[in-house]
């Protein structure tokens, strides 16, 4: 199960099927599209689901709450999201200090971009208790949230970024698309996109993990080898027909850097990510976190 199946930020998992690699590896894989990362986990737990395409941070999380599960291979560097508010507060919203009182758009409670959000606001010193966070998931939903003025700013990813850009809408407040404005915005290397599962799954799956692990490093290196153009070319014409092809090839070739080459996870990251969600995150904080079992780099060591 991911969270937003053509999210840019996502693209591996459905590139991965188009490619046929799956396939190759002898899988029966069955994509599910859910629009909230933390459904997805909710999912998984409850064993719905064998695995989560979905941010790394969660495994975090989840330790935290007495729970365990690990990412089996890392496929974004950085978190690839955007912080938009509404064209018409742009002489009123100039930083996250801005935020008190404020309506935030997320995909969800207890998502990503929730925990991404909350952080923002405390870093910027707004106690994030006096924003409202409202979920509002991505595409046509968050555009229809920022029309009707139920949000003030929205966190989100593309192809949503670029359509409210064009539609002259919102204006980008936080840039985390790349290294230095991920590094800039959250104090380090911030690796988000991963697929998870429970470690008792793990455990008991080794050679089914692997085989996935196989098809998704494949997927990363062959990202790198083809240009955006060619990349688009392999996804369902859905995936772009909000925003335009053109558009989404365009959002696509400026945010490639995005994507890990190598699927390892990086390894000045996790600390970063233990730090966010250390700042605000109840489920975090005084808890004694072992980093050492939120991932694994075995099977993309032994992918072949």
């Amino acid at each position: 199960m991911v969270g937003g199946l053509n999210k840019q930020i996502y693209l591996p998992f459905m590139l991965a099927q188009q490619l046929g690699y799956y396939k190759d590896q002898g899988l029966n894989i069955a994509l599910s599209d859910e629009p909230a990362g933390v459904d997805a986990t909710t999912n998984m737990l409850a064993g719905k689901v064998d695995g989560v395409g979905g941010f790394y941070d969660h495994t975090i999380d989840l330790q935290g709450l007495g729970q365990s599960a690990e990412s089996v291979v890392s496929m974004l560097v950085t978190p690839g999201e955007v912080e938009l508010c509404r064209n018409d507060l742009e002489n009123q919203i100039k930083s996250p200090a801005d935020w008190k009182g404020r309506n935030l758009g997320i995909t969800d409670l207890g998502s990503s971009t929730d925990f991404l959000t909350q952080y923002l606001a405390q870093k910027n010193g707004v106690d994030p208790t006096t924003i409202n966070r409202i979920g509002v998931q991505a595409g046509a939903t968050l555009i229809g949230a920022m029309t009707h003025k139920n949000v003030d700013c929205a966190m989100t990813t593309e192809p949503t970024v670029s359509q409210l850009l064009a539609n002259k809408q919102a204006y980008i407040l936080l840039d985390m698309r790349s290294d230095a404005g991920a590094t800039q915005a959250l104090g380090g290397e911030y690796p988000a996109t991963s697929l998870y599962m429970t470690t008792s799954y793990i455990k008991n799956n080794p050679q089914t993990v692997q085989k996935l692990v196989n098809a998704y490093v494949k997927t990363l290196k062959w990202i790198q080898e083809h240009t955006a153009a060619q990349i688009a070319d392999m996804m369902p014409a859905d995936y772009y027909a909000g925003v335009g092809k053109d558009a989404y090839v365009a959002a696509l070739n400026s945010e490639k850097g995005i994507y890990n080459p190598t699927g390892i996870m990086p390894p000045n990251g996790p600390p970063t990510n233990l730090k966010v969600l250390s700042a605000f995150n109840k489920n975090i904080i005084g808890k004694m976190i072992d980093l050492s079992r939120t991932y694994t780099d075995q099977f993309v060591e032994n992918a072949t």
